[in-house]
């Protein structure tokens, strides 16, 4: 028999997938897959919004706390055990539903994506260079040899593993951009939202984390080697309130910094996501929402 497309639902960050997805899975006998890179770290749950044991509402959940916040989370790690559980979930003739708005991410399971290797010896002496000769001699080197990536980059992170690419392959890292091309059938479903609700909704949120115990979240992870990762300690509000352990930023300032940060974010995701046609959007708002999401995964398939 054929197998059901995949379920993905995506949208900005505070517009209710987890929930939708939640509801979704409840609908049509599923299970969720996060493709939210920051929910993969253990202990990393009041700052990320992490989807709590009560609110899963006994729908089985895969990849979340699945790495330590030392760890770097790695997007063609992703793609193999998101496709991996997608398999296992069909073969037992439930729905794979996939929840999040980590857009490469959430591309990386769905979409024709080839990752190129890393080696740390190239990482290192590229990493090396920046300390001596700084970022923007590395960035006029890509332009060199990849101008495209050299145009979408912006931080030093993302220029030395363009380079270590294109050193290593001998092919600009632009050209490994995913097309729009599904892997497998799968269908996509957005949350539309009205923009000043949800900007009104983050930042309710963040004062809702702050008043739940980030700051206390932030000092145990602290400990536990937060700084030492490359990934968790970038995450949005976690980044803003090691500087209040630092002793530079006050709570007040660094909820502000939170909600800016959040606010952009959510920003940037719209943008990514209302890129792909392929993606139907419903009403965030809509009384029924989990009916026009479900009638949308029965009759539609990528």
């Amino acid at each position: 028999m054929a197998q059901p497309p995949v379920i993905a639902v995506v949208g900005p960050t505070g517009s209710g997938k987890s929930d939708l997805a939640v509801s979704l899975a409840l609908e049509l006998d599923g299970e969720v897959i996060n493709a939210d890179s920051m929910q993969f770290y253990r202990g990393m749950d009041i700052g990320t919004a992490k989807i709590t044991p009560a609110e899963r509402r006994g729908v089985p959940h895969h990849l979340l706390d699945t790495l330590d916040v030392t760890q770097e989370a790695s997007v063609s790690d992703f793609q193999q055990e998101a496709r991996e559980l997608i398999s296992g979930i069909h073969a037992r003739g439930k729905r794979a539903i996939l929840a999040g708005g980590s857009g490469l991410y959430v591309r990386a399971a769905l979409d024709v994506l080839e990752f190129p290797g890393t080696d740390p010896a190239v990482r290192r002496s590229l990493e090396g260079e920046l300390e001596q000769a700084g970022p923007e001699a590395l960035l006029a080197r890509l332009r060199d040899v990849d101008p495209v990536s050299a145009g979408r980059v912006s931080d030093a992170r993302r220029i030395i593993r363009a380079l270590e690419v294109h050193q290593l392959t001998g092919r600009p890292f632009s050209s490994y951009m995913p097309q729009r091309e599904y892997y497998q059938p799968t269908v996509q479903v957005g949350l539309s939202v009205d923009r000043e609700a949800l900007r009104e909704r983050l930042a309710l949120r963040v004062h809702r984390m702050v008043d739940q115990g980030l700051l206390a979240e932030v000092r145990r992870l602290d400990a536990a080697g937060l700084r030492s990762g490359k990934t968790a300690p970038r995450a949005l509000g976690y980044a803003q309130f090691l500087r209040v352990l630092d002793g530079v930023a006050t709570v007040a300032e660094a909820t502000e910094d939170t909600i800016v940060a959040t606010r952009q974010f959510a920003r940037r995701q719209l943008t990514w996501f209302r890129a792909d046609p392929r993606i139907s959007w419903l009403d965030w708002q809509a009384p029924d929402l989990t009916a026009q999401a479900a009638a949308v995964c029965v009759n539609d398939a990528g």
